[in-house]
């Protein structure tokens, strides 16, 4: 009974609860300073209840290679991982490659 999934009923490895919840979030992506002048990368609506953030920060963190926490609904990356022409790694790239639509993620 531990291998059914709340929301949908399936087994967990066919569930497919966090792909749909991927597609229909309004993802922002900003860059903040914080004391002393150091930089963060702030990326804000992704809901806490419906995907598995602490993988994402995971990934996000390790592709990135930063550090990163999750604070008050909001993932904080150190660094400006903000996408510029040229760069191979940035935060948009790799939520595209993680699920989310390209079309939600906005840049600020």
């Amino acid at each position: 009974m531990n291998n059914i999934c709340n929301k949908c009923g399936l087994p967990k490895d066919l569930c497919v609860c966090e792909d749909i919840a991927k597609e229909s979030q309004t993802i922002v992506i900003r860059s903040i300073k914080k004391k002393f002048g150091k930089v963060y990368t702030v990326v804000d609506g992704i809901n806490a209840k419906e995907i598995d953030v602490k993988e994402l920060l995971k990934k996000l963190k390790n592709r990135l290679s930063c550090g990163g926490s999750f604070k008050e609904g909001k993932l904080e990356l150190q660094g400006d991982h903000m996408p510029k022409a040229g760069k191979p790694n940035d935060v948009r790239r790799v939520l595209i490659e993680s699920g989310f639509a390209p079309e939600t993620i906005v840049v600020k």
